[in-house]
């Protein structure tokens, strides 16, 4: 593909992302939906492999059924409020139909077993891509339309979701399905963050897009398709994969890192209200996927690598660093003591 149609389709997925994110019209955000997963579909499919393919199949199946069901919830909305528009308060059966559209859009549980399938037949940017930018536009409807939508099942599914994530990335051995399982379980602290507050909705979002990012930079530096891989990697670069080791212990939640203060806040309002069995329950989701971030770190610093050649030089090239790596990687283990700052910033 050439870079000049790829960087159309970049165009075109960013362009789509921000009618979604800026308008309060349904028919303009479902408009920035369609043009979002029609831009991303080609990226996806670029490689002519047959899981591309499939991954692709299932990404536009999937992506068009939570459009359908958009458009048909907005046009009921439109039929029995005459209102279009996205701040206006909707009836329960409305609701329920947007939650369940924008679930799937995200890769929420129980409507989640599309998203690693996707990840693993993806190349490792275009993972990364699907899951940071791809998020934005479902939250940012999410956002806006977050107090009309039902609070208890929106707590219920942000449970489930961090629930499901750690359990079912217990048994993974492939990163991309890991970082997948993992994107699901940080959905569900995030879907619990959008009913305390706006302010620490968007500080675990910006937290959940820096780790993601250095993660996936890691791995596409060190070509990671597998756990094993990672041990394989020390002789490439030491010190990154030293501070991978990091990374995925913030990705866990462990302080002093950047990834505990999401958590440590979320717990803290939740506990503020009252909801200490939902907080205890939240914390306990989040020692599963602890476990296998332990599992992948072990395998980064903590074995004696092997040694895969004897000569000073590799037989490869070392591969350019990604110029975003240094400064997400300081942001994601440096960022905790400027915690008052990001939270209570008007």
């Amino acid at each position: 593909m050439s870079p000049l149609v790829l960087s159309i389709l970049i165009s075109s997925l960013s362009t789509g992302t921000i009618i979604t994110m800026s308008s309060h019209h349904w028919l303009l955000a479902w408009l920035g939906l369609e043009m979002n997963t029609l831009a991303i579909i080609p990226l996806i499919s670029k490689h002519h492999h047959p899981r591309a393919t499939e991954a692709a199949t299932k990404y536009f199946l999937t992506q068009a059924a939570a459009a359908a069901t958009i458009l048909f919830a907005s046009t009921l909305n439109a039929w029995t409020s005459g209102q279009w528009s996205i701040l206006h308060p909707t009836s329960l059966p409305v609701a329920l139909l947007m939650l369940i559209a924008l679930a799937m859009k995200l890769g929420l549980a129980p409507v989640h077993a599309w998203y690693p399938e996707v990840l693993q037949g993806i190349t490792l940017p275009t993972a990364l891509l699907m899951s940071t930018w791809q998020k934005l536009a479902p939250l940012a409807l999410l956002l806006m339309m977050y107090n009309h939508l039902p609070q208890n099942i929106l707590l219920t599914l942000g449970l489930l979701s961090a629930c499901i994530g750690g359990w079912a990335g217990l048994n993974q051995t492939q990163t991309r399905k890991i970082m997948a399982f993992s994107s699901i379980a940080h959905m569900g602290w995030l879907l619990t963050a959008l009913i305390l507050s706006q302010n620490l909705s968007t500080l675990t979002l910006l937290i959940y897009l820096l780790m993601t990012t250095a993660m996936f930079l890691t791995l596409i530096f060190t070509a990671t398709k597998t756990i094993t891989d990672l041990g394989t990697t020390w002789t490439n670069s030491p010190t990154l994969l030293t501070t991978s080791m990091i990374i995925l212990m913030s990705l866990g939640g462990l302080p002093p890192l950047t990834g505990f203060m999401p958590k440590w806040l979320i717990i803290k309002e939740l506990t503020a209200l009252q909801l200490i069995p939902l907080a205890t329950a939240l914390a306990m989701a989040s020692l599963p996927s602890l476990f296998f971030y332990i599992r992948m770190a072990y395998f980064t610093t903590l074995t004696t690598p092997p040694t895969t050649t004897t000569t000073e030089q590799k037989w490869r090239h070392t591969p350019q660093t990604p110029p975003l790596l240094p400064v997400t990687m300081a942001l994601t283990t440096l960022a905790l003591p400027i915690t008052p700052l990001l939270y209570y910033f008007p």
